[in-house]
């Protein structure tokens, strides 16, 4: 990658701005479809079983973020509206960038767009990719697992939000910013948006990594679907059962789908979460590794380590 003058670099990443700009405005009388839509029982039973597995958790950072590859440089920018609300998430490109990137769209934790979400969109900015991390929240950030679960609930409530949010997210990268691919990545709460995200553009996004996120083994909702998966999740998890994960995976492979479902001995749940007590370092970097690696095959992007 070619590196620019201080001058040339803010050039290029002020025309993303207005591009960025011009495509919410654009967007903003679309807005959210409104439809009625009757929330599951087992989105409600999952809400709680994230209470639980949540419940001593605190929002301190943990390990996972670190530091990025390369400098980067990001800013917090309105990118949807989603009933009637200007809708802000944190867009992050590496500090020397020519032209366009593969981008990620990346979907926090149960906790929200915190600081520790943005620390972790620059460690994959800083991998070479344009990164915008969403917001399902609204603005809020829980600090505690009781908020958290509130604004959990309000999504599972109002998934046609959601939704929205996410398709004028993916909007904002691939026609705004103009990257030529564009995948997803989400943890917990996040990790189940991710593969949502997958099915939302089936056949659009480059790939789907998903952070032991609730999954589903409905294989009418899954024939659609030709976007790479991975799927990170602990064999000790007590709030995504690993048999969903296996019956996940059984109707990925009765489907032929491109997949990789890394199951991880000992590891529990959020073993790799920017916020929280959960984090498996050793764990976490293994999933890691797996995760640039799968990156770099299915987006193009290089892989600095």
């Amino acid at each position: 990658m070619s590196r620019l003058t201080t001058n040339n670099s803010s050039k290029i990443v002020g025309i993303i701005a207005v591009l960025l700009l011009s495509a919410v405005l654009g967007a903003c009388n679309k807005g959210d479809s409104g439809s009625a839509e009757s929330v599951a029982v087992k989105d409600l039973e999952h809400v709680e079983s994230m209470a639980r597995v949540h419940a001593d958790d605190t929002t301190e950072a943990s390990g996972a973020a670190g530091l990025p590859a390369q400098p980067v440089s990001g800013s917090m920018w309105a990118y949807a509206e989603v009933a009637g609300q200007l809708v802000y998430g944190y867009f992050v490109s590496p500090e020397d960038m020519v032209e366009p990137l593969p981008a990620l769209l990346v979907i926090h934790e149960w906790w929200g767009l915190n600081d520790n979400m943005k620390a972790m969109a620059d460690r994959l900015a800083g991998q070479g990719y344009m990164v915008l991390a969403v917001d399902l929240f609204g603005g809020s950030i829980a600090q505690s697992p009781s908020q958290a679960r509130d604004l959990m609930l309000h999504v599972v409530e109002h998934p046609d939000e959601g939704r929205e949010n996410i398709r004028q997210a993916y909007q904002f990268l691939s026609e705004a910013a103009s990257a030529p691919r564009v995948g997803v990545i989400g943890w917990c709460f996040g990790g189940g948006w991710a593969l949502t995200t997958a099915l939302e553009f089936p056949t659009q996004l480059s790939a789907a990594v998903i952070y032991y996120g609730q999954v589903q083994d409905d294989e009418d909702k899954l024939r659609p679907l030709q976007v790479p998966i991975l799927g990170h999740f602990g064999a000790e998890d007590t709030g995504i059962p690993i048999a969903s994960v296996e019956k996940f995976r059984d109707a990925l492979i009765d489907l032929h789908k491109q997949h990789i479902i890394k199951i991880y001995p000992g590891a529990g749940h959020a073993f790799a979460n920017p916020t929280g007590q959960n984090f498996n370092p050793e764990v976490a970097d293994q999933a890691w590794k797996t995760t640039l690696e799968f990156l770099t095959e299915h987006m193009g992007a290089p892989t600095l380590q």
